[in-house]
């Protein structure tokens, strides 16, 4: 605003440069008639609404009715290139955004790859003057139709689509949309992937798409307990092992289990992580028998020393090497794990689930590769010898380091003497006996609930000699 005081700011205010537009004060005041409400001299006044009549929809301001509502068009414009023989035009495809909140456009040109033009952003986000002699307003929704050329800017973009969303809200705003178009060929374009097209050999090498199952099945592993008979070994004992099957990639990794005090080294893998291939008739295959593609010698020696070869497509002598899958792998079965003869003894439960989905198995019988552990002797303790308490005489039994009986602390400090509370338990007793001296003899049994000990005390009798 110009830097008027303050009795001409109250002045511009209530002048006819402000307004109120969907209850918002904005400097739309210049299309306010004069006094009376006639039309000033060359004043043209705009309709203020569309074709839907004012009290139609809601009265929310716009910011809040459209709200990340956007229309999005499919364009394009033709860039000129003087300074090159081979094009001498572009067509650039871009897309055309316009922000219904507040009526600001924003052109965006995708990605192309080594295409050697700055991309991304052309037009940042803003309202867009119309082209002279209309600079004084701005783009609105009323401006874009399907195949129909906007000018931003003196640049000219011809838009061809728009996305479903863009053609519903246009229909219910009363346009009638246009046929779309087809977006033009660029000649360059075209010349360029013909270049492509020739970097691309005819005969391509075959391609395995195992993505599908990595994302499936990764981290999904099968786990086989197995059994080894080194025949070769000195005491021919039984090596036990784990496989690892892995479903995403089909590898096999196999660790040893090493008991205690075996004698043998510990090493990390049996066999690394690898697809595991099985034994040819003949044995191993040899370096370079295995190979992606063939070929034919077309000349063969007619020619001496001259040879010409050419791709076979159909692989006449071609070699296949198979590999171990989760189908040959099942309990009881053997597996020739590079020369040594390993054989499946059971698996765990996911193992077993798999198996009963995938190939409905459901017997699951372990193979027992060994005997069964002796029975543990039952241990006999000697007769107390007289010599302490028969507690630390126990003890002195149950190992080499000898040590003191424990005691049950937090029972001791429940159940001791406190107050009036004894935790003894008392009985009266006499000797179950035919002698007459001793017939009449009491005696006082006491129970102590703190230790579990007891006592036995004789009462004194007068007379009894």
């Amino acid at each position: 605003l110009p830097n008027f005081s303050q009795i001409g700011k109250e002045k511009f205010h209530k002048s006819q440069y402000c307004g109120f537009c969907n209850n918002v004060a904005m400097l739309i005041g210049e299309d306010k008639p004069g006094i009376g409400g006639e039309v000033l001299p060359g004043q043209k006044l705009k309709p203020k609404y569309s074709v839907f009549p004012e009290g139609m929809g809601s009265d929310a301001p716009a910011w809040i009715a459209f709200d990340k509502q956007i229309l999005s068009f499919d364009a394009y414009f033709e860039d000129e290139v003087p300074d090159k023989n081979q094009e001498l035009y572009r067509i650039r495809h871009c897309k055309i955004y316009f922000y219904l909140e507040d009526d600001t456009i924003q052109v965006i040109e995708p990605q192309v790859k080594n295409s050697g033009i700055p991309q991304g952003t052309i037009v940042r986000r803003h309202r867009i003057p119309l082209p002279p002699p209309h600079e004084d307003q701005f783009y609105t929704i009323d401006n874009f139709n399907i195949n129909i050329e906007v000018n931003f800017y003196a640049r000219r973009y011809k838009i061809i689509d728009c996305d479903l969303f863009t053609k519903k809200f246009l229909r219910k705003m009363g346009v009638r949309l246009n046929t779309p178009t087809s977006l033009p060929d660029d000649p360059y374009t075209k010349e360029r992937q013909k270049i492509l097209d020739y970097m691309n050999p005819l005969r391509p090498y075959e391609r395995l798409d195992t993505l599908k199952q990595f994302l499936e099945h990764d981290g999904h592993v099968l786990r086989f307990f197995c059994v080894w008979d080194d025949p070769e070994a000195m005491f021919h004992d039984p090596r036990e092992l784990v496989l690892h099957y892995y479903l995403a990639d089909d590898t096999i990794d196999i660790k040893e289990i090493v008991p205690v005090n075996s004698g043998r080294d510990t090493v990390p893998l049996f066999l690394r992580r690898e697809k595991l291939p099985k034994y040819a008739p003949t044995g191993l295959y040899q370096p370079g028998t295995i190979t992606n593609r063939t070929v034919l010698n077309m000349f063969g020696n007619l020619l001496g020393n001259k040879s010409r070869y050419l791709v076979d497509n159909r692989k006449t002598g071609a070699v296949h090497q198979e590999f171990y899958r989760d189908s040959d792998l099942k309990i009881g079965a053997v597996i020739n794990v590079w020369g040594r003869k390993i054989m499946l003894c059971d698996c765990d439960e996911f193992t077993k689930e798999h198996y009963r989905t995938k190939y409905g198995i459901e017997d699951f019988t372990p193979v027992s590769y060994k005997a069964p552990p002796p029975p543990k002797p039952e241990k006999k303790f000697p007769p107390y010898t007289g010599f302490g308490s028969e507690e630390d005489s126990l003890c002195s039994c149950m190992g080499l380091i000898l040590k003191r009986p424990q005691k049950d602390f937090k029972k001791f400090m429940e159940k001791d003497r406190n107050g009036m509370e004894s935790n003894i338990l008392r009985f009266v007793a006499k000797l179950v006996t035919d002698s007459p001296a001793d017939k009449d003899r009491k005696f006082i049994i006491s129970y102590f609930l703190s230790d579990d000990t007891i006592s036995v005390f004789e009462r004194i009798q007068q007379s009894t000699g």
